[in-house]
């Protein structure tokens, strides 16, 4: 994502979710713990402008995306979304499923890794905003169901056919994404779903420690990694080993490379300054 802004100044009131900052790490969270979190229309347009903005900002260098309450997202507001969508023409759904497809885009492009901790329900758009994260830190309460068949819909919504075959294999995502059962945390574990198994009740704060980590790590050198293995998911071997070489080379001419060989030869730990 570009860093050039326009007139526009930065949002400060979102009024669909809850962002607190701390040094370098943003923590997101979906604050409507009464419905589970359900995402509405403005839930969506929230998260697709806030993470353009946090991409464009610079400051972030790692995020925490979680849920309040029982749950970290039920999927879309039955009441909200697909009751307005039944009035909608072909047209304003088009627009309504593109702008959920730049949600997950957002989640893969923004130059940052994204941490998602995960307790309790992750269902349907909840599940895939899961899946679209770099790691999932999962509490022994959460379960993932891939539910869009179960109202008529396809199981590819939001890139789910996409990204769920190179998580967890073809075998696993035809039978996720086609049956819509859910899956629970020990599973999601076995099958690779989930990056790390917390401890009961510890996915935020095991969440919130793995992006300090990353936050204070080399962030340039973690933003080239995101994007390339984003870049590279179907581009030819050569094609590949091209780009990680023009990359490799555009990083060694980086302050990061060079603090590395200096505090590895005065024996103390690298400060990165993530350029």
């Amino acid at each position: 994502m570009s860093p050039f802004t326009g007139s526009a100044p930065r949002t400060e009131d979102w009024r669909h979710l809850r962002l607190t900052l701390d040094q370098g790490v943003a923590t997101v969270t979906l604050a409507r713990p009464e419905k589970l979190n359900a995402l509405t229309f403005g839930a969506y347009a929230d998260l697709r402008d806030l993470l353009a903005e946090l991409a464009r900002d610079g400051s972030v260098h790692a995020l925490v995306l979680g849920g309040e309450g029982r749950g970290f997202c039920s999927g879309g507001d039955v009441d909200e979304i697909i009751g307005a969508t039944l009035a909608m023409d072909t047209r304003q759904l088009l627009d309504f499923n593109r702008m959920t497809g730049q949600v997950v885009r957002a989640l893969r492009e923004c130059p940052f890794p994204v941490v998602a901790a995960v307790h309790g329900a992750a269902a349907g758009a909840g599940a895939v905003l899961a899946l679209a994260a770099d790691f999932r830190v999962a509490d022994p309460s959460a379960r993932f169901s891939f539910l869009f068949t179960k109202v008529g819909l396809s199981g590819g919504d939001m890139g789910a056919a996409y990204l769920l075959p190179r998580v967890v294999g073809l075998g696993h995502a035809t039978r996720l994404l086609m049956l819509g059962e859910p899956v629970r945390a020990p599973e999601a574990e076995r099958i690779g779903l989930i990056s790390a198994l917390a401890d009961e009740g510890q996915a935020g704060a095991e969440a919130a420690a793995l992006a300090r980590r990353l936050a204070d790590g080399p962030s340039l050198a973690l933003a080239q990694t995101k994007a390339l293995l984003t870049a590279e998911l179907d581009m030819p071997l050569s094609a590949a080993i091209e780009m990680d070489a023009s990359t490799q080379a555009l990083l060694m001419t980086g302050a990061d490379y060079a603090e590395f060989h200096a505090a590895f030869t005065a024996r103390r730990a690298p400060l990165w300054q993530g350029r």
